[in-house]
């Protein structure tokens, strides 16, 4: 059966050929792209850096400390690694028995002349670069022993990169103090024990600074 309508009636009108030698417009010639708009467009990643700025953040997000207490800050200094806390969020979980391991000595309590040959010893052990936080008032500045056993402040035997206030300082303060020492790493900002910042000789054992 046969029908009078156009078949092509409502129908949109073929595109138009273009002149012989133009390009159509459908099929455009693709845009220049530069090698490094590829990497970024594509699925390829990249990263530019220094070698000096890599090793620091690797060094800044192992830092070991040294298991090390000498008052009641350790026990403050203990509850960094509970889950509570959960130190290793920050790649300062693994307190290492052996300084040979350790990468951060941290004075958590008052520090007395008879131990300071000791603490001298095992600081000495350690790898460089090794770093020093003081924790609490009594490693700081001596705390409220102000008497000649107790050395008034550890930074004057040991360079001390990181002071915490407090007595004693709650465990938020110490991962607040790691994650400032992270920060003066990456910067290379921190002392690290290496030549120019060597703490200052231990005076001979037995023979005691006359207290002001």
């Amino acid at each position: 059966m046969s029908s009078s309508k156009n078949p092509r009636a409502g129908q949109p009108a073929p595109p138009k050929a273009s002149p012989k030698g133009a390009p159509n417009a459908a099929h455009k010639a693709p845009a220049k792209v530069s090698p490094v708009d590829e990497l970024i467009q594509g699925n390829d990643q990249f990263m530019v850096t220094t070698v000096d700025k890599l090793v620091r953040w690797a060094q800044s997000n192992s830092v070991w400390p040294l298991t090390f207490g000498l008052a009641c800050c350790a026990i403050e200094m203990m509850n960094i690694t509970t889950p509570r806390y959960d130190s290793a969020r920050f790649g300062s979980e693994v307190f290492r028995a052996s300084p040979r391991q350790g990468d951060v000595m941290i004075f958590s309590g008052r520090l007395c002349h008879k131990m300071l040959p000791v603490a001298r010893q095992v600081y000495d052990q350690m790898p460089e670069p090794k770093y020093v936080i003081a924790m609490g008032a009594c490693a700081s500045t001596g705390g409220v022993f102000d008497n000649y056993a107790v050395i008034q402040g550890v930074d004057q035997y040991f360079p001390v990169d990181v002071y915490i206030p407090g007595c004693p300082p709650a465990p938020e303060a110490l991962l607040d103090a790691i994650l400032k020492l992270q920060k003066l790493i990456r910067s290379g900002a921190a002392k690290g024990g290496v030549a120019g910042e060597q703490a200052p000789k231990v005076p001979k054992k037995g023979r005691v600074k006359k207290h002001a």
